[in-house]
């Protein structure tokens, strides 16, 4: 297992961030853009899991499996989300602080 597996497996949890940051986000206020984006968070947090597993166990393809996490990572930024953090700070955003909207459960889910 050589250095690129410890790389790997930062990815695949900046991914996993990413994707439990959008579903807190989405639980807290209720917009559509971050649950299509906490939605897409899961088979992307799968192709980077996956891409770890072939940089791990098949070292002559591991530059394959970090292209693989990078996709993840690239593919999870184009979802498009809301704007909601005006004047927050950097530590706010990073760990996915939001307002709570005071709506219904079924008014949060069109």
């Amino acid at each position: 297992m050589s250095y690129l597996a410890y790389i790997a497996g930062f990815g695949v949890a900046a991914t996993a961030f990413l994707w439990l940051r959008d579903l807190r986000i989405f639980y807290r206020t209720g917009l559509p853009g971050y649950r299509k984006a906490a939605y897409h968070g899961v088979p992307y947090t799968a192709l980077a899991l996956l891409g770890a597993f072939i940089t791990m166990y098949a070292e002559s393809w591991d530059l394959l499996g970090l292209a693989l996490i990078l996709l993840a990572l690239y593919l999870q930024d184009r979802v498009e989300r809301e704007n909601i953090w005006h004047g927050k700070s950097a530590i706010e955003r990073f760990f996915g602080r939001a307002e709570r909207r005071n709506v219904k459960s079924s008014q949060k889910r069109p």
